[in-house]
């Protein structure tokens, strides 16, 4: 009996993570497919991808990181850049603490796991009922990773059978935050946060150019927000 009592949770959680996550399944497995493709391409070995999935585990990072060991770059040059590249996270991990809060054991891998899609999903999606949050957000987080992994591995083993011109698959990135930035205006529909993201990414590519904008851009965004929060709670 308490199995079975287990058993009803656990498939709601799973069923209602594979409903918020399927927008991500296409985009990651088709991402992730031609990841995989890039990387056979410029000659690493096949492994490398799902490895690069599992423990990297970021689109933008990988595609760069691909590249930089076809190139003969050093590991230590590869985690700076990487680092750099990924500095966005920790503004949305700011924005996350009271949300997971009381995930415990698990607030490590969701810390880990909190890409930019699983962000977008996670800030615009509410648990269903009589789904515990923490469990939604953690079957969330690892269903998405799995979807990004299933990619990369499909994609590395088919480049490994068949020739495959990989030019301009790079751009899958971003169509994939297109995808996102959609989906995001079906949910929020006010437009303070499209207006401030559009006037901080051109303040910040004025002021310190193409190379490291986004990260000033987000930071811009984030603050202005933080300024108004008040403002924009107060109109629920």
């Amino acid at each position: 009996m308490k199995e079975h009592a287990e058993r009803g949770p656990r498939r709601a959680v799973v069923s209602a993570a594979f409903k918020a996550s399927v927008p991500v399944l296409l985009g990651y497995t088709s991402i992730g497919f031609a990841f995989g493709l890039v990387l056979v391409g410029l000659g690493l070995p096949w492994w490398l991808s799902p490895l690069m999935a599992t423990v990297v585990y970021a689109g933008a990072a990988q595609f760069m990181g691909a590249g930089l060991l076809a190139a003969g770059s050093g590991v230590v040059e590869i985690a700076i850049l990487t680092l750099l590249l990924n500095a966005r996270h920790a503004v949305y991990g700011l924005s996350m603490l009271e949300r997971y809060a009381g995930a415990g054991r698990r607030k490590p891998y969701l810390v880990f796991g909190l890409t930019d899609e699983t962000y977008g999903l996670v800030t615009t999606l509410k648990p269903p009922l009589g789904v515990e949050a923490t469990d939604f957000y953690v079957a969330l987080t690892a269903m998405n990773q799995c979807w990004w992994v299933f990619g990369c591995s499909v994609g590395a083993l088919f480049g490994t059978v068949l020739p495959f011109d990989t030019t301009g698959l790079d751009f899958t990135m971003t169509a994939l935050f297109v995808v996102l930035l959609v989906e995001q205006a079906r949910t929020i529909r006010r437009p303070e946060p499209y207006v401030a993201a559009i006037s901080a990414a051109a303040a910040a590519y004025a002021l310190v150019g193409p190379a490291h904008f986004i990260l000033v851009a987000t930071a811009l965004t984030c603050g202005f927000l933080l300024v108004i929060r008040g403002r924009l709670e107060a109109r629920r």
